[in-house]
């Protein structure tokens, strides 16, 4: 392998690059026009424009990309995460081209991109799935003798997608007709495939992913959790490794089952399986992402492995270097995804320019971008303009270390999640771990980051960590506000 087209933009084409070029592999760049003058494209050694800014006309274009492979003598194809990455036909395309896909084969793809299909697959292997229909459902008669057997609430979820498109969660049979109905043409709308299932609606849950990795030979490792429970619409704003509640019986339990699940499409690659976790700690299949998560870059620092570099010596033929009994957890991290969104309007989007941009530094801080100063965020594309992480000894180091990180991150121009990711991480729930996916609905009420008291909010940190550390916070609390206050006071000089 000796050139790859990374099919996609913006921070994860950087950091496939990154990799691929510490192993001495060229690499090449397709870009939207609106992408012309992106990082992304001035690092890759070659660059070939693929059509206009709306992905529909360029990133989505599959045989564009592939034809584009074919022109710069690309034999490898990475499609890093969204647009085509979990497209089975576009997979298919690329082997049929004789170029390597960067991923799991079609049939794994199209086995897993179907939940329905998905949890038939895991269900041979005894994976506990949370109770509802097996099948697409047919109507609303059939929907309501599922309901009987669940009870209300229920969730109501597209078979196809994901990113929180097409579901609707149910508590009354009164609304049962309507958000089947809403779900259907959501899911029709995204993914051109109106199939939804249902499920029991799992109260106050944790949404806890595993990690895992499979060569061309049979050979399988999970590389632990990642806790990510804070979401707002269905999706991810903070993620963390390991997690804060399990124990070293349960995460061999979802590691194990994580494995199976990957066994039962015959996976190779990177992905990710995710499961929901109640409050008494059973676990539930939930689905399987088939490539590489936006998150990854928590379990890269607590593992000390590059996954990009593990796909590639996968996708290449190559044996994993390790199995399970090598792998340990080193320390903690967490990552705060720092979005174009305004969360004091609902977190919705927030384009224009950066007029200011100014990365934090330091040991155990890692940045994973895509922009510089002075540009454009577009409106064509996903929000997400970085992702900062920080990794500590433990736990509590690696808060506020991301703590002391995001207060460094200067972003002028636009609204972003850092202020949110500041308040969260200072919440008592947080601290202490005891909280699920349900955190933003309880906690971030409006005025939230308006009206936030700094002795308050450290006074309150600080006794959460007393009840986690049993330390006594009567004899630390004023110098620690004070300082707190001291540094809010010099941000806004």
């Amino acid at each position: 392998m000796k050139k790859i087209l990374v099919a996609n933009r913006g921070e994860i084409a950087l950091r496939v690059m990154r990799s691929a070029r510490e192993l001495g592999i060229l690499t090449v760049a397709v870009f939207s026009e609106a992408d012309r003058t992106m990082p992304f494209v001035q690092f890759a050694d070659e660059a070939i424009c693929i059509g206009p800014a709306p992905s529909s006309q360029s990133y989505l274009i599959g045989d564009k990309i592939i034809a584009v492979a074919k022109q710069t003598g690309a034999d490898a194809i990475h499609p890093g995460y969204g647009f085509l990455s979990e497209n089975a036909g576009f997979a298919d395309a690329v082997t049929k081209a004789g170029i390597t896909f960067i991923g799991p084969s079609a049939a794994s793809i199209e086995t897993m991109g179907s939940k329905l299909a998905a949890k038939q697959a895991a269900q041979k292997f005894d994976v506990p799935m949370v109770p509802g229909t097996e099948t697409p459902l047919k109507d609303l008669n059939e929907a309501k003798e599922v309901v009987k057997r669940t009870g209300f609430p229920i969730l109501v979820k597209a078979s196809a997608g994901g990113g929180g498109k097409g579901m609707r969660v149910v508590e009354h049979e009164k609304d049962l007709e309507e958000q089947i109905r809403l779900a259907k043409s959501e899911a029709l709308s995204a993914f051109g495939d109106d199939a939804v299932f249902i499920e029991k609606y799992v109260a106050a849950p944790r949404h806890i992913e595993i990690q895992i990795l499979g060569d061309q030979h049979g050979n399988y490792v999970y590389l632990f959790e990642r806790e990510c429970s804070i979401q707002r619409r269905h999706q991810k704003l903070i993620e963390e490794a390991p997690s804060s509640i399990l124990t070293p019986a349960i995460r061999a339990a979802m590691g194990q089952k994580a494995v199976d699940v990957a066994k039962a499409c015959n996976y190779y690659g990177a992905g990710t399986v995710e499961f929901l976790v109640d409050e008494q700690l059973n676990f539930y299949f939930l689905e399987m992402n088939t490539r590489l998560q936006v998150e990854h870059p928590v379990t890269e620092m607590i593992t000390g492995l590059d996954l990009v570099k593990l796909q590639i010596a996968i996708a290449r033929g190559e044996k994993l270097p390790f199995s399970q009994e090598d792998l340990k957890i080193n320390g903690h991290a967490i990552e705060l995804r720092i979005c174009a969104e305004d969360p004091a309007n609902n977190f919705l989007p927030d384009t224009g320019s950066l007029n200011t941009y100014i990365r934090p530094d330091g040991y155990g801080v890692r940045v994973d971008d895509g922009y510089e100063a002075g540009m454009d965020i577009p409106i064509f594309y996903d929000p997400m303009i970085a992702k900062l992480i920080a990794w500590g000894q433990d736990r509590e180091e690696a808060r506020k270390r991301l703590i002391r990180a995001i207060q460094e991150y200067r972003v002028e121009g636009i609204k972003t999640t850092l202020p949110f990711g500041e308040w969260a991480l200072q919440q008592a729930p947080f601290i202490t771990g005891q909280f699920d996916t349900g955190f933003i609905g309880k906690y971030f009420k409006a005025g939230a980051l308006d009206n936030n008291d700094p002795m308050e909010a450290t006074v309150a940190a600080l006794l959460a960590v007393q009840a986690w550390e049993e330390v006594d916070p009567l004899k630390i609390p004023e110098k620690k506000a004070t300082n707190w206050i001291n540094r809010q006071e010099m941000r806004k000089q």
